[in-house]
Parts: C-alpha cells; sequence; structure tokens
C-alpha cells in the first residue's frame, strides 16, 4: 500500500532539511515559502470561523512569527480587526521575518506590546510565538503569553506547532499553547501524533505548500500514521473451526479472573475458531459460566499446561496472570515454545526480570511497563515514546506497541503511529482487551506486524464507536462488542 505524503511523519531535523533544499534546488524563495504558509493559515481560520471579524495574533522571533505577519496582513486585506502582539521587536527581527513585517507595516499594521494589550480580548487568537526550533521552556513574556492565551475562552490556531510543544517528542516543554486547530508546514512532525500532543494540538491540518515531492521523496519518514489496515480476507467457503486458529490465553492468578476473562472474550470475537484459557483451577468453571463458548482448563502444573500449548497456533500470556511462584512457572513453559505469542500486563513485569529475545512475538508494555523492561522511569518513557518504543524492540525483539495517545507499533523496519481512540480509553481492561484481540488474530494466521497493526487501529476503532455517547464511564467490555462488526466491514 503506497503510503501517502499526509501520512508520513518526519522529525524536524528533516523538515528543516527538506526546507533548505527547496530554497536552494526548487527556486523557492523563504518569503514565499512563508507567504504560502500564512495564507495555508488563514485559509484554514476561514473555513472554520467564517463569521470571525477580530483576530489576534502573538509574533516570536523567528520564521514563525514572520508567518504571523502574513496572516495579519492578508487578515487587513480582509477587513478584519487585527491586533499583533509582538514579543520581539519588529526592528530585531531578521531574514524572511523582517519582510513579512514589512509587507504587515506596508498595509498599515500596528503591533502592540505584551505588556500594554488587554488580557480579556474576545479575538480568535493565532499562535506564531515558537517554530520547531524551542528546545527549552519559554520564559519570561513567552511563558505569560502562553498562560494568557490558554487562560482565554477563544479560539486558538498554531501556527505549525503549538508554541512550547516538542515538535520530535511531543512532550510539553515547560508551559505550551493548547491550540483548538494547528497548521502544520512541508510535512507532519512525528511529535503531533503522540504523547502530550493530543492535549495540546486541537484538529490538526496539513499544508505541504509548493514543496515538490520529488523533494520529500529522498527523505525516509521516521514513522507513519495508521490511518487504515489492510481488510482481513473472506473465509473460504468450507471453512471450520480447525481451520480458524486456537488461541491458548493464560492468566488470572487467585484474585485476578477479570484480566483473563476480558481477553478471552476478545479472542473470541476476533474470529478465532477456538479460544482456551488456561488459569487457577479455582477459577476455571467461572470463565465458562461467563462465557460458554471458552474452553477453560484449570492448571496447576506445567505438565498440564504444555499440553494445551501444543495445541495451540498463538498464546496470549499476562492478563491477571501476576507475579506468584505459579506466574513465573506458567511464564517459563511460555518462554520454551517457539509459537507466535503476546506478552501483556505481568507477563511483561516478568519478561523485565529474566529478559529474553524473540522475533515472533508482541510486546504491549504501557509506559510505566516500558519502564521496567528498560531499567527506566516512566518520565523517561514519556519523555520520548519514539525512543522507547525502538529500544524496547531492539532489546526485546519482535513488534512493540507502545500504548498511550498515538499508540506507536514498531518492528525492526518501521513505526507507525496509530489515530484512533479516545480518553474514554483510561479505565482498567482496556490492554486484555488488546492483548486477547491481538492473539486472536495471530491464531488465524496473520503475521505479529499486521495482527499488531490490525489489533490496535480496530481497539482504537471500537472505544470510538462506544464513545459516541459519551467517553467518561466507557469500560473495556464496551469495545468487544463491536469487534464483529469492525472486522467484518
Amino acid at each position: 500500500m503506497k503510503v501517502e505524503l499526509a501520512e508520513q511523519l518526519f522529525s524536524t531535523a528533516q523538515v528543516r532539511e527538506i526546507d533548505r533544499v527547496a530554497i536552494e534546488q526548487a527556486d523557492i524563495s523563504g518569503i514565499e515559502l512563508m507567504r504560502q504558509a500564512g495564507e495555508a493559515v488563514f485559509q484554514q481560520i476561514k473555513k472554520h470561523w467564517p463569521r470571525n471579524k477580530s483576530i489576534r495574533i502573538f509574533c516570536g522571533s523567528g520564521n514563525n512569527g514572520g508567518d504571523g505577519y502574513i496572516i495579519g496582513a492578508l487578515a487587513i486585506e480582509a477587513g478584519m480587526n487585527v491586533e499583533v502582539v509582538a514579543l520581539q521587536k519588529p526592528k530585531k527581527l531578521k531574514g524572511d521575518a523582517q519582510l513579512a513585517f514589512q509587507q504587515y507595516e506596508a498595509l498599515k499594521g500596528e503591533t502592540q506590546t505584551f505588556k500594554k494589550i488587554k488580557k480579556t480580548a474576545k479575538a480568535l487568537v493565532v499562535d506564531a510565538i515558537f517554530g520547531t526550533g524551542l528546545s527549552r521552556s519559554p520564559e519570561g513574556e513567552y511563558a505569560e503569553a502562553i498562560a494568557l492565551i490558554n487562560q482565554g475562552s477563544a479560539p486558538v490556531v498554531a501556527v505549525d506547532i503549538p508554541s512550547g510543544l516538542c515538535a520530535d517528542s511531543g512532550c510539553v516543554l515547560g508551559a505550551a499553547v493548547k491550540a483548538d486547530l494547528s497548521v502544520t508546514f512541508i510535512a507532519h512532525k512525528q511529535g503531533l501524533f503522540t504523547g502530550e500532543a493530543a492535549e495540546y494540538c486541537g484538529l490538526i491540518q496539513f499544508a505541504p505548500l509548493q514543496v515538490p515531492q520529488s523533494i520529500i521523496e529522498k527523505f525516509q519518514p521516521t514513522a507513519t500514521l495508521l490511518s487504515q489496515i489492510q481488510p482481513l480476507p473472506p473465509r473460504h467457503r468450507a471453512s471450520h473451526k480447525g481451520h480458524c486458529g486456537h488461541v491458548l490465553l493464560i492468566g488470572g492468578d487467585s484474585g485476578y479472573l477479570g484480566a483473563i476473562c476480558l481477553a478471552a472474550e476478545a479472542a473470541l470475537k476476533s474470529g478465532a475458531g477456538l479460544v482456551s484459557v488456561a488459569t487457577r483451577a479455582e477459577h476455571s468453571h467461572f470463565v465458562t459460566l461467563r462465557q460458554p463458548e471458552i474452553m477453560s482448563h484449570g492448571v496447576e502444573r506445567v505438565h498440564d499446561l504444555s499440553a494445551l500449548i501444543d495445541k495451540a497456533n498463538a498464546i496470549v500470556i499476562g492478563p491477571g496472570l501476576g507475579q506468584s511462584r505459579w506466574s513465573q512457572m506458567m511464564m517459563n513453559a511460555v518462554m520454551a515454545t517457539d509459537k507466535p505469542c503476546v506478552i501483556d500486563a505481568d507477563g511483561l513485569n516478568l519478561l523485565a526480570k529474566k529478559p529474553q529475545q524473540k522475533a515472533n512475538w508482541i510486546l504491549t508494555p504501557h509506559p510505566g511497563e516500558a519502564a521496567r523492561l528498560l531499567d527506566s522511569a516512566t518520565a523517561d518513557i514519556n519523555a520520548d515514546r519514539y525512543r522507547a518504543a525502538a529500544q524496547l524492540q531492539q532489546q526485546y525483539g519482535g513488534v512493540c506497541i507502545l500504548k498511550g495517545a498515538g499508540t506507536l507499533i514498531t518492528n525492526q523496519a518501521e513505526t507507525k503511529v496509530n489515530t484512533t481512540g479516545n480518553p474514554g480509553m483510561a479505565s482498567g481492561g482496556m490492554g486484555d482487551v488488546l492483548a486477547g484481540l491481538s492473539g486472536g488474530l495471530l491464531a488465524q494466521g496473520l503475521d505479529s506486524w499486521t495482527a499488531a497493526q490490525t489489533a490496535v487501529h480496530l481497539h482504537g476503532k471500537a472505544a470510538d464507536m462506544a464513545a459516541e455517547s459519551g467517553e467518561r464511564g466507557l469500560i473495556a467490555s464496551d469495545l468487544i462488542a463491536h469487534f464483529k462488526t469492525l472486522l467484518n466491514s
């Protein structure tokens, strides 16, 4: 499947280099690119707020500020009430930013200092303070301007990226503008689609400007957006359950039955022909009572588990597994097999204590589990999710799913960033459901890379469907009811 430019993600350094090459080789001047960027933002403002007549533009010192002056000039020409707040004295602007200011000034445009503006203005706000080059926390009037923007109730439009957000990691550098709309230029910056960026970017609109595609094609994307998946092939008309995969799920130590039940039910709804659960003997009959199509086995010895592993096409271990002696015994048995598997929850915590590497497994850590796997801190994982996902894959092999807003799916060759899902998924059991869905797809013959992408995307999409009546109160089992529809669409 060809990956369109709008789905490709690049680092800040790459986008800066693309910009330079376009100016040098495609005979596009810097001020012309700035004009195109300003026009792209202004067109989006008119599209989303067609009745808006007043605009307040915060302009910084670099090219991002220059974009702001272009937007101000366009707004004057459109007959709008324009207020430009200059956080850098215009006479100190350099290069293309100075040229942009001169165009604004030629239209009788005026600027205000931050200290003199009214703090309660209701005009639509344009954030043209910082671009992608920011590497430290905003200070002084810059930080005060960001705070003022966030305190207001007017719509906020970010130019290229919300000021204060790291374009590479999606982390907030001390403080960042919370935008309703972000218009990003030339190529998508990887930090806009994962981590904290979800809270700050609002709707993201892409404006490639007039940079030739041939120039961008010289650069390898750091990641791609997972905005759609390949449909699963139709089943053979003479299929029976033995043709559709047998998945074994292991977990549910004493007191942790719910997790393995959720995972097993998700595996069942994935379309797997047979679903078996290996759990503590005290739990076995409860699994079948809850979902009679699941074959539940009370397993207390490795010998009993080995017989079940032999029959399975894929294995899921971790939901409700615990970290007891029984848990470790189950984990050791799975580590000894070469069958494709999904490692989740306490399976990951046990793996962190005794690291191994396999090519045919899917690891599904949230940031806390990722930190334990990398002997790091959760804050370090969240500070650079792309780097963390790559380190996990390099150390443990296979496919790594680093969960969270903008879930990352990484193998040895590439990284995908999921685009589905919502904050309603912040509730217990969601990871168990994802693990079961992933294992069910593995059992049906999908390779680990395809199974991981399909599971993550549909998991989020099911949550979006379940959240149509509201995000608050969404629970993991709500997602399972939508899997059948999504997998057959």
